[in-house]
Parts: structure tokens; sequence; C-alpha cells
């Protein structure tokens, strides 16, 4: 079992690494174990609005890089590079094909169970969240949920004593242009939430820096 310490240790070690060491690849068994924390981390009614892109291609990182401006140090040198999509309404409606292989193939509900959920599912983005205000709020939700898994990834990382670096400095429409023309991917289904690049620090950090836990946290016992 990991004590207390070593799960500080962790977070005290992660820092948003800027450039990798280009001689330092990550072992496999190491990265499969971050891309299954990322599977099984948890999402809203567990319905997993996500997709993985595992882009070791350097000509693709180069045209990642293009519209990317905050990867310009991390897509050249990361022994990994992950770009994280995200479902769009039409595929997270409560009606839409996705929800319901989701609930009958994977969550492998019986009929009446899956008829239950979803209504619930269906109230909850009609009226709870108003998510089917427009495209852009169900993206936003949807996108919320990626950023777990990124939390999770990164983290895994880090007990590894391995580098990462969160990336949102892109350029959305240009990506999305990229995705479909040179990744294949159907644009209508998914769109660029997150990139998160993976490798071997160069030089040390400077001190981690945050607030005081007192500035930030509110106890009503």
């Amino acid at each position: 079992m990991i004590d207390n310490n070593k799960i500080i240790e962790a977070y005290n070690f992660r820092h948003a690494c800027k450039m990798f060491d280009t001689k330092k690849k990550i072992d496999e068994e190491d990265f499969a174990t971050i891309l299954e924390t990322g599977r099984l981390s948890p999402s809203s009614f567990g319905f997993e609005p996500w997709k993985f892109l595992v882009v070791q291609n350097m000509d693709l990182r180069e045209k990642l890089k293009q519209v990317s401006w905050g990867a310009q140090g991390t897509l050249p040198t990361a022994s990994h590079f992950v770009v994280i999509l995200a479902r769009k309404q039409k595929w997270m409606r409560y009606d839409s094909q996705y929800i319901d292989h989701m609930m009958k193939e994977v969550h492998k509900l019986p009929e009446e169970s899956a008829k239950g959920r979803r209504e619930f599912y269906k109230n909850f983005q009609e009226s709870d969240f108003n998510l089917l205000e427009s495209e852009r709020a169900t993206f936003d939700w949807a996108t919320k949920q990626t950023y777990i898994t990124l939390g999770n990834m990164m983290t895994t990382a880090a007990m590894l004593e391995i580098d990462s670096c969160p990336i949102e400095g892109f350029k959305a429409a240009q990506i999305d242009e990229l995705m479909a023309k040179e990744f294949g991917i159907d644009t209508d289904e998914f769109g660029v939430a997150v990139m998160v690049a993976f490798g071997y620090r160069v030089d040390e950090p400077r001190p981690k820096t945050r607030q005081n836990i007192e500035d930030i946290t509110q106890w009503y016992n």
C-alpha cells in the first residue's frame, strides 16, 4: 500500500513540464498503466464521453504544432503525446445511438432499467443543467469530464516518476479541421478537449507554489 507521504510526494513531483529529454522513452507497461487509469476514470452517468489519440508519428506532431501554441516545446520532445477528444451533442443526447449502446452493450442494463435511466438522463440534460440549449453547452459538459481522465493519468504518471504537461493552448477551429483531414476523426462526433504530453524532464522545476489550505477550504461541521 502507498502511504500518505508517498501520495503527497507524487503531487509535489508533478509539474507542467515544457520540455522533455528526447533520449528517454516511457516503458510500454508504464504507459499502458497511465492509459488504463484514464479508461477507468469516472464520468457522469458512466457514459465515458472521451477518446484518446496517442500521437507518436512525428509528421502528425509537426502538423499539431502548427495549431498548438501551447505545445511548441512538448510536441517535438515528449515520449508520448495524447490528444483527448470529447463527444459532441449529437452523440451525448439522451436519445442517441451512443447512449443506447452504452446502456445496453457496455452497462448491460435490462430493458426496463435502461428506459428508466434514459428518462432520468433526459431530465438531467433538459432541466437540471440545460445541456441541450446549445451544441457548446453539451460539448463543454463532456469536456469537463475529460479533465477527470486527464488528472488521473497525470497523477499516475507522477507516481511512476514520469513527467507530464496538460495543454489547452491550441486553436480550436483549426485543430478540428486537422482532426478531420489528417487523423480521420468525425468532427460531428468528437472535438478536441485537451492534450497531454508525457516524458522525462530535462531540468528541475522551480519550487511549487500554492495557496495555503486554510485559504481555500471551508468546513461545515
